[in-house]
C-alpha cells in the first residue's frame, strides 16, 4: 500500500482510516508481525476447540444500531471511548481473523425501527453448513419481509 500512499493523487482519495493503517505499518517490526501471527494462530485454535463442542457460533453483528450518516463512526459506546475505528465494529473481526465462514442474518428492529443482525460462524471449511443454517433460519422468520421505516427529509 505504500506506493499508493506516496502518490498524492491516490492518497487524496484514501480515507483517514486507510492512511492511519498504512502509517501504522511503517514502524512495525518483524517481531511484532511474528507475534501477531502467533496470536492469530492461538485465536484460530481456540475457536477450533469451541467447534469441538458446538456446531455453530451465533453472535451479534454489531455493537451499535445504525447511526446517522453524518457520524463517521461511533467514538463512544455505553460511555466507553473507542480508541480506534476498529473498536466500534470489533465483534465481526474475530471470524475474519480466523478465516472462518460466516453469514449475517437479520434478527429484527429496535424500538426506533433500526435493523440488527446476527452472525452465524462455522468451523473452517464448513461454508455449506453455515449457509444452510442461515437459509433455514431465514425460512422460519419473517425478518426479510420487514423493512425499516425510512426517515422523512
Amino acid at each position: 500500500m505504500r506506493p499508493l500512499y506516496e502518490d498524492p493523487a491516490m492518497r487524496a482519495n484514501m480515507s483517514p482510516e486507510a492512511i492511519w493503517e498504512i502509517e501504522g505499518s511503517f514502524n512495525t517490526s518483524s517481531t511484532q508481525i511474528f507475534d501477531a501471527g502467533i496470536a492469530r494462530s492461538d485465536w484460530f485454535r481456540s475457536l477450533r476447540d469451541l467447534f469441538d463442542r458446538y456446531d455453530l457460533l451465533v453472535l451479534p453483528t454489531a455493537q451499535v444500531f445504525p447511526f446517522p450518516k453524518e457520524t463517521h463512526w461511533p467514538t463512544q459506546i455505553n460511555e466507553r471511548e473507542m480508541d480506534t475505528y476498529h473498536r466500534w465494529m470489533e465483534v465481526v473481526i474475530g471470524a475474519s481473523l480466523a478465516s472462518l465462514p460466516t453469514a449475517n442474518v437479520p434478527v429484527g428492529f429496535d424500538a426506533r425501527g433500526r435493523p440488527m443482525g446476527m452472525q452465524v460462524m462455522g468451523p473452517f471449511g464448513e461454508d455449506q453448513r453455515v449457509l444452510e443454517f442461515a437459509m433455514a433460519y431465514e425460512s422460519v422468520t419473517e425478518h426479510l419481509e420487514v423493512r425499516p421505516k425510512m426517515a422523512e427529509k
